[in-house]
């Protein structure tokens, strides 16, 4: 089993920042971590992505230069500090694991999702 548990997500006003936190655990490789969003009758869709070792980092072309993942001290963290937030950011956050970027997830894990909601 994996277990996923997203953390800080909440209500922000449009150009205000967030930082999403992730905790996996479990059997899973967690060579690559990433974020996932699914906003409401809409499909999931990726947002970021980060290796082991931090020094390689993917972005959704929606948010590149405003959101930042990064790995965290302790083994198998994660977060995503997202900056100048849109009303369009408005989803539930997803954290994922997987030994590269085109299998994360496909353990089929998912966590419970942390809200944002973002006004305008």
């Amino acid at each position: 089993q994996v277990q996923l548990v997203e953390s800080g997500g909440g209500l922000v006003q449009a150009g205000g920042s967030l930082r999403l936190s992730c905790a996996a655990s479990g059997r899973t490789s967690s060579y690559v971590m990433g974020w996932f969003r699914q906003a409401p009758g809409k499909e999931r869709e990726f947002v970021a992505a980060i290796n082991w070792s931090g020094g390689i980092t993917r972005y959704a072309d929606s948010v590149k230069g405003r959101f930042t993942i990064s790995r965290g001290n302790a083994e198998n963290t994660m977060y995503l500090q997202m900056d100048s937030l849109k009303p369009e950011d408005t989803a539930v956050y997803y954290c994922q694991t997987g030994p590269n970027i085109a299998t994360l997830g496909a353990h089929g894990y998912w966590g419970q999702g942390t809200q944002v909601t973002v006004s305008s």
